[in-house]
C-alpha cells in the first residue's frame, strides 16, 4: 500500500531507469580495462591481480554511490543493490583479464 502511494507521488521513469544503469555498466567497463592496465603494468599476478580489481571495482562502486548517485541510489536504480553494488562486476572481469595480460606481456617481455 505505501509503495503504491510512493509511486504516485515520486513515478519511476523507465527511460531514467534505463539511462542511469547503462551510465553505470559504461563506467564499469571502462575502469574494469583501466584496472587491467594498471594491474599489468604493475607486474600482479594471479590472486593479487582479481583481489586488485575487486577492490577497484568496490571503489568504484563507492564512488558512484557518493558522487553520482548523491547517497540515495533508490531515486536512481530500480533495484540499488543489484544495479549499483552487484551490477556489471563479473561483466567487466573480461576487459580486466584481457587488458591484464596484454599489458602484462607487454611490460614483462
Amino acid at each position: 500500500m505505501n509503495e503504491e502511494r510512493e509511486l504516485v507521488i515520486n513515478p519511476v521513469v523507465q527511460t531514467s531507469v534505463q539511462h542511469n544503469t547503462q551510465v553505470v555498466s559504461n563506467i564499469r567497463n571502462l575502469t574494469a580495462s583501466l584496472f587491467g592496465v594498471a594491474a599489468g603494468t604493475l607486474g600482479l599476478e594471479s590472486y593479487p591481480g582479481f583481489v586488485f580489481y575487486l577492490v577497484g571495482t568496490l571503489i568504484v562502486s563507492l564512488l558512484i554511490f557518493v558522487f553520482r548517485a548523491e547517497g540515495k541510489p533508490s531515486e536512481y536504480f530500480h533495484r540499488p543493490l543489484g544495479d549499483l553494488w552487484g551490477g556489471e562486476v563479473f561483466g567487466g572481469l573480461s576487459s580486466f583479464v584481457l587488458t591484464w595480460t596484454l599489458f602484462y606481456g607487454l611490460v614483462r617481455a
